[in-house]
């Protein structure tokens, strides 16, 4: 792995991380009526597709079980779609997922040290 795609993959989980520390413990109906944490999540989820679209392909290509693709799908959606982007998805993205990611994220960082 290259010294930038390292870089790249944790300025991700770090991105991730500040995800789910706004998100603390607030609940999905909370979540709904607070609309700075939305947008703030949703700016998130932008950030980390943006890193994601500049992993390079041999790591891509070396780790085809991580989702890259849909999580730059997430951004895209997040970014270009804001008025019917559905913010359950984006709860559950940073509730549910952004965790198991990471887990993934350090995975492949482990493999090449």
């Amino acid at each position: 792995m290259q010294r930038r795609d390292e870089i790249t993959v944790q300025k991700i989980i770090s991105e991730m991380e500040v995800g789910i520390d706004m998100l603390g413990n607030t609940s999905l109906e909370d979540f709904l009526y607070n609309e700075m944490l939305k947008r703030a999540l949703s700016m998130t989820s932008i950030n980390v597709g943006e890193l994601v679209k500049v992993v390079s392909d041999e790591v891509r290509n070396k780790y085809k079980n991580f989702p890259w693709k849909a999580v730059a799908g997430m951004r895209d959606i997040t970014a270009h779609r804001y008025q019917t982007l559905r913010m359950e998805d984006v709860f559950v993205t940073v509730h549910d997922e952004y965790p198991m990611l990471i887990a993934s994220l350090r995975k492949i960082l482990e493999e090449n040290r």
